[in-house]
C-alpha cells in the first residue's frame, strides 16, 4: 500500500522553518476472459451451491511455492444490495510436526461493522487522507461450517480476540476440527458466507456502481513451523485485524468464480480459465492463480479495459491489463509505460517476475478507499480524481507493482514486521521514479518528517498512530536502507537486494533474515547498524552546540582562535562531515568519526569564524534534526558583507538539494 506524500507547500513551509532557524481499448468490457457458467446461472440469484467449482487447470510441473492452502469459491455479487453471497472449500496442510486440532481465519470484513471494532478503536474511522462514512458499515457472516465430511461445525465457531481482549471485535475466528490434522496430512473445511460491502474505505467496499472486493472471504491463518521467521515453537501466527497492520497469509492456489451483473467487467487476481459466460442478466467469471497468498477483484460497470503483451529479459511474458476509470482512458499510454518499465526494472534488479498477468485498476472518483493497494498480480492506483500533474500517477503504480515482490513474492508477516514490505517497496520505488522519470529522492526533507521515530520490528498497532506508522515502516525504512546503500555502494545494494530476493521468495522472511544476508554479501557485521537503526528507533542528530572565538596574538600578528564544540544527540553515523566558514570566505573542513557523545574542534584562522555546519550537504541519510546542525556567531560590523554572502551560499545549498 502507498502512503500519500505531503504537499509541496507543507514541504515548503518546513524548508522555510528550518531556513528560519537556520496499447488496445475495448469500451466497456474485457473481451477475451473469464469462466464457466454457475449451475444455476438462468435462475434469479439463487444460493450458492456448497460444491466448488472443479478445478480447471492443472498444477505446474514445479511448484514455486509450498502451497499450503487451496481455495475453490464461488462468489455472487448483487450490485443492488451492494452485498457478496459465497461458498468456500478449503483445503489446508499441516506444514509443522504436531497434530492441529484448530483453524484460524480472517474475517477481515468485520472491522467495519461497529465503531467499537478494533480497527476502528485504533483508526478513529480514519486511513490516510480517507474516512468511514457514517453510514458505511460492513460486516461477514458467516452462515455454515461443514467438514468434508458433512459435519457441522458451526457449533464449535468463536470469535477471538489474542491481541486485546476486545470481545467487540470479530475479525478472527476459531473453529475446533472433529479429528486433529497430523504433519503432513490435510483437511478441507466449507464455509457459506455473505458480505455486506461498506462504502469504500481501507482497502475494500463500494463506491457507486464500483466495487473493489479487496479481503472478502474467511482466510485461514498462517501456522509457522518451528524456525520460521526465529519462532522457538510451531504454532498459528494469530492476530486481530488493526488500524496500521496488512496482512500476511500462506501461498496455495485459489480457483473462483465470479457472478456480476452482464453490464460488469471484473478484474482479478490470475488469469481467467476461459472467456466469460454471459445469459444476458449475469455474466459468470472464472479465475486460477497458483503460488499466491491472497486473491481480490474489482468490479465496474463502466471500466475501459485496456490490454497489452510485455516481455523483457527477466519477465518471459506478461499479459498487463488496465481496467480505467472513464475520467483517465486518455492516461492509459502513462499506466503501461510506469508498469512496464516497473516490471523491467524490478526483474533486472531483484529476479524474475514468475507470473502470466498484471492487473492496474483505476477507481472512479470519491472510490480513492480502494486506490494505492497491491494484491496478487493485481494492484490500484489512485482514484481518477486524483492530480494527473507531475508524477504522482505514476509513482503510485510504480510503488504497488514493487509490492509484487516484497509483498507477493518474499511476503513477510506485515503485522509484525511492515518495514519489510513497506520500506522495501519504498527504496525500490524511489529507484525507479530516478532511473525513468529522473526523480532524485530528497533524503534531507523526507528525514525532517521522521519527528518519532520507533522501531521497525515492531508490531504495526503499536505504533502511536496512523502518522508514525507511516513515518517509520515507509519513510524511515526507506532511509535505513539508503543508508545502507550510502555505506556499501549502489551496485552491492543490488546484489543484496537480489540474494536476499532469491533466498526468501516464498518462504516469510523476518529482519534477522535479511540482516543474514547483508552481512554474508558484504562480509562486515551490521549489528550495530541494526541494534540502533532497525531494532531500536534511533535517527542520527549532530548538532553544532557552541562557538566561541577570541583575538589572540601569535608571531606578531592578531589572529582568531575558535573553538567549536559539536555534540552527538542520537544513533551513530560514521564520518560526520563538519564546515567551518570564516569571515574572509575562507572555509575548512574536517570528518569526525561520530563515536564519542562529543568533539571540540580549536581552528586558528586569520578572520573570525562566521558559522559552522554538520554535513551541510545533507549526505547523513538519517539525521532528522537538521535545525541545530547550523550555528552562526555575531561578527564585527566589517565582516557582514562577508557574512550575507556565506549565508547567501548555504540556502543555495539546502535548496539545491530539493527534487520534486
Amino acid at each position: 500500500m502507498i502512503n500519500r506524500l505531503p504537499k509541496r507547500s507543507t514541504i515548503w513551509l518546513i524548508l522555510l522553518a528550518l531556513l528560519a532557524g537556520t496499447i488496445t481499448v475495448v469500451q466497456s468490457a474485457e473481451r477475451p476472459e473469464p469462466a464457466a457458467s454457475m449451475s444455476a446461472a438462468n435462475e434469479p440469484q439463487p444460493a450458492p451451491s456448497l460444491e466448488p467449482p472443479a478445478p480447471t487447470v492443472n498444477d505446474t510441473p514445479k511448484p514455486l511455492s509450498k502451497r499450503i492452502v487451496e481455495y475453490h469459491m464461488t462468489v455472487q455479487l448483487d450490485a443492488e444490495n451492494k452485498t457478496l453471497n459465497g461458498v468456500q472449500a478449503l483445503t489446508w496442510k499441516n506444514p509443522g510436526t504436531k497434530p492441529v486440532n484448530e483453524l484460524y481465519f480472517h474475517v477481515y470484513p468485520n472491522a467495519f461493522q461497529s465503531k467499537k471494532s478494533t480497527f476502528n478503536r485504533e483508526s478513529g474511522g480514519k486511513l490516510r487522507d480517507d474516512e468511514m462514512k457514517g453510514d458505511g458499515f460492513g460486516h461477514m457472516a458467516i452462515q455454515s461450517i461443514q467438514s468434508q465430511e458433512g459435519a457441522d461445525l458451526s457449533a464449535s465457531m468463536q470469535y477471538v480476540q489474542p491481541d486485546d481482549g476486545n470481545k467487540q471485535d470479530q475479525t478472527l475466528m476459531k473453529i475446533r476440527l472433529p479429528q486433529p490434522v497430523d504433519p503432513g496430512g490435510e483437511t478441507t473445511v466449507k464455509i457459506r458466507f455473505s458480505v455486506k460491502l461498506p462504502q469504500v474505505f481501507a482497502r475494500m467496499g463500494y463506491s457507486g456502481d464500483f466495487v473493489m472486493a479487496g479481503q472478502w472471504f474467511p482466510k485461514v491463518a498462517v501456522y509457522e513451523p518451528k524456525g520460521t521467521r526465529g519462532r522457538a515453537e510451531e504454532g498459528w501466527n494469530l492476530h486481530q485485524y488493526h488500524g496500521n497492520s496488512e496482512f500476511y497469509a500462506d501461498f496455495g492456489i485459489y480457483n473462483v468464480r465470479i457472478q456480476v451483473p452482464s453490464k460488469y467487467t471484473v478484474a482479478a487476481t490470475g488469469f481467467p480459465t476461459k472467456p466469460a459466460v454471459d445469459d444476458g442478466t449475469k455474466k459468470t467469471y472464472h479465475f486460477y492463480a497458483d503460488d499466491v497468498h491472497d486473491f481480490a477483484w474489482a468490479a465496474s460497470p463502466d471500466f475501459v479495459y485496456v490490454e497489452e503483451p510485455f516481455s523483457a529479459p527477466n519477465v518471459p511474458g506478461v499479459k498487463i491489463k488496465l481496467y480505467l476509470d472513464p475520467a483517465h482512458q486518455s492516461l492509459k499510454d502513462r499506466y503501461l509505460y510506469a508498469a512496464k518499465r516497473s516490471l523491467t526494472k524490478y526483474s533486472e534488479w531483484f529476479g524474475e517476475y514468475p507470473y502470466s498477468t498484471l492487473s492496474i485498476v483505476v477507481p472512479p472518483p470519491g472510490g480513492n478507499g480502494a486506490g494505492g493497494m497491491e494484491y496478487p498480480t493485481l494492484v490500484t492506483g489512485w482514484d481518477a480524481s486524483a492530480d494527473t500533474d507531475g508524477f504522482e500517477l505514476e509513482r503510485v503504480i510504480v510503488h504497488e507493482i514493487g509490492h509484487q515482490y516484497w509483498y507477493g513474492m518474499v511476503a513477510s508477516n506485515e503485522f509484525e514486521e511492515a518495514w519489510l514490505d513497506e520500506g522495501f517497496t519504498s527504496y525500490a520505488e524511489d529507484l525507479v521514479m530516478m532511473s525513468e522519470y529522473g526523480v532524485k529522492p530528497n533524503f534531507g526533507i523526507e528525514s525532517i518528517y521522521v519527528t518519532s521515530p520507533e522501531p521497525l520490528k515492531q508490531l504495526s498497532w503499536l505504533y502511536g498512530g496512523h502518522g508514525r506508522y507511516a513515518d517509520n515502516v515507509y519513510v524511515r525504512a526507506k532511509l535505513v536502507l539508503a543508508g545502507i546503500e550510502k555505506q556499501i555502494g549502489q551496485k552491492q545494494m543490488m546484489r543484496v537486494l537480489k540474494t536476499y530476493f532469491e533466498r526468501w521468495k516464498f518462504k516469510h522472511p523476518a529482519t534477522a533474515d535479511f540482516q543474514a544476508v547483508l552481512e554474508s554479501v558484504t562480509k562486515t557485521s551490521w549489528a550495530d547498524y541494526f541494534d540502533q537503526f532497525v531494532y531500536g528507533g534511533a535517527m542520527t542528530d549532530y548538532a553544532v552546540e557552541h562557538i566561541q572565538t577570541r583575538k589572540v596574538k601569535q608571531d606578531g600578528k592578531t589572529v582568531y582562535e575558535n573553538a567549536v564544540l559539536i555534540k552527538k544527540y542520537g544513533g551513530h553515523y560514521m564520518d560526520v562531515p563538519v564546515k567551518f566558514h570564516f569571515a574572509d570566505g575562507s572555509e575548512v573542513d574536517r570528518t569526525w568519526d561520530g563515536r564519542d557523545p562529543q568533539v571540540l574542534y580549536t581552528i586558528t584562522s586569520d578572520a573570525p569564524i562566521v558559522w559552522a555546519a554538520v554535513d551541510p550537504q545533507q549526505t547523513m541519510i538519517l539525521e532528522n534534526k537538521r535545525i541545530n546542525n547550523f550555528l552562526q556567531v555575531e561578527v564585527d560590523g566589517k565582516w557582514k558583507v562577508r557574512w550575507n554572502i556565506g549565508i547567501v551560499k548555504l540556502i543555495e545549498t539546502v535548496l539545491s538539494g530539493i527534487a520534486w
